[in-house]
């Protein structure tokens, strides 16, 4: 029976614990599918490569009301596929013939399962490790509707790679994955249609930004809120039945309710790792599961399920692997998401329903990009700058934006909250450009002194 000092499940952020600091260890990385995981290969990587072609692609077709003639007559869908799987593609193959080509480490190109404690089954040969770290991702979350495995229907690891670009799509769904992919189809052209059973977009984001987003998703594709699939069919072309009794035809199907942790093949209780109710690994803060030796992160234990959290746990991971002594613990205080659909929605903190029910006291302030030259200059009816604050400490609470360019304006209020700035300090003790976009995050800030 092979045996390991080090057995890494998934080499998505997984991969990116091993350094040379780890060159004495044996270890072992299992991993079915692209090393790179999720984010290189089906996620977050090409999603905002098209996002920024789709950008392109509405830029051109809105630009009549600043006084611009352009025009768009379509993409070149084969083209934008290489650009962007031309380059990812390399990448995750050399990843892995690097990691074949070490001789510490043992790549098996297999889903891997417990079979006991810290002993496990890959494709049928069973391996034992002293240490073992669970970062096996997530997977599509495919709802039980009547009709739908006999339809070629599309979940997020596969839309992105279809062969054509269709005329008429539904979108059923109403996350982040919806969101971003009924901009990128409906910015290049198709027709998109979007089913949510939900009375709003985002249902975990802040209740101004639901409704904000919400509006400009009605305005500019057909939406069903409100509604459930009772059935779907595909001879040629999908069929799509509502409960409510419309009936959609559509040239593809996007199924986008959620992503699940990949516990299911795991088997995790057999290797003493308890899951949530949800299936998610149960960690401690030092990254630790419930079994000795076995440590996780990712999407595997993170119903965020973001990126930039499984990379900075693999680092923590990577730290307390070699120093048992002197653990390094996970601070998720502060953590910042932001969606890519257009306009862009960017969040950190608690929202206003969050502070109201659990009936913390706060004060808030909002700012349109209307309010400033910049917001001007685009013609921004859409954009706004929420942000919530502790009336006593007049620290940051949360902050929330829905507009151009919101990704990156969040990061000052997330250094904010990291390092305790009050908004007075923030507002008066440094100098915003002007007329940048800043200066409604400045704005907001201010407003807290009326």
């Amino acid at each position: 029976m092979p045996h390991h000092d080090l057995l890494i499940i998934g080499a998505g952020s997984g991969n990116t614990i091993i350094g040379p600091e780890h060159d004495h260890l044996d270890i072992a990385i299992a991993e079915p599918a692209e090393f790179g995981g999720t984010c290189m290969n089906r996620g977050c990587i090409p999603s905002k490569m098209l996002v920024y072609a789709a950008d392109l692609s509405l830029n051109a077709q809105t630009a009549k009301k600043l006084g611009v003639k352009s025009s768009f007559s379509g993409v070149d869908w084969d083209e934008i596929q290489k650009r962007i799987f031309g380059r990812i593609d390399p990448i995750a193959e050399a990843g892995l013939s690097y990691r074949e080509g070490l001789e510490n480490v043992t790549v098996y190109r297999d889903k891997a399962a417990f079979i006991s404690e810290k002993t496990l089954s890959i494709a049928g040969e069973v391996i034992s490790a002293d240490q073992i770290v669970i970062a096996a991702g997530a997977q599509p979350d495919i709802p039980q509707l009547p009709g739908l495995d006999e339809t070629p229907f599309h979940t997020s690891d596969s839309i992105m790679r279809m062969s054509d670009l269709p005329d008429r799509i539904v979108i059923v769904g109403g996350g982040f994955i919806a969101i971003e992919m009924a901009h990128i189809f409906g910015a290049f052209g198709s027709e998109v249609t979007m089913v949510l059973r939900g009375e709003e977009f985002l249902r975990e984001a802040d209740s101004s930004i639901r409704k904000r987003i919400t509006e400009i998703y009605e305005d500019r594709f057909t939406v069903y809120l409100s509604e459930e699939v009772e059935h779907v069919a595909h001879k040629g072309k999908f069929l799509i039945n509502l409960k409510k009794g419309t009936d959609i035809e559509a040239d593809e199907l996007l199924i986008a309710t959620g992503r699940n942790p990949n516990t299911e093949f795991l088997n995790p209780e057999k290797g003493g790792v308890r899951c949530d109710e949800s299936g998610y690994v149960i960690t401690d803060e030092y990254l630790r599961t419930s079994a000795d030796g076995v440590w996780a992160l990712g999407d595997v234990t993170n119903p965020l399920q973001l990126k930039h959290t499984a990379n900075a746990e693999a680092r923590i991971i990577s730290n307390n692997l070699l120093n048992p002594e002197n653990l390094i613990k996970i601070d998720r205080s502060v953590i910042p998401k932001a969606v890519f659909g257009n306009p862009q929605i960017a969040s950190v903190g608690f929202t206003e329903d969050d502070l109201l029910s659990d009936k913390v006291p706060y004060l808030k302030s909002i700012r349109d990009y209307s309010d400033t030259a910049f917001g001007w200059a685009m013609e921004d009816q859409q954009g706004f700058v929420k942000l919530l604050i502790d009336p006593s400490t007049r620290l940051l609470l949360g902050a929330h934006i829905i507009g151009y360019q919101a990704s990156t304006l969040i990061q000052q209020l997330v250094t904010a909250m990291n390092v305790s700035i009050t908004v007075d300090e923030l507002a008066r003790n440094q100098l915003y450009v002007h007329p940048a976009l800043p200066e409604v995050i400045e704005q907001a800030l201010l407003g807290f002194e009326e």
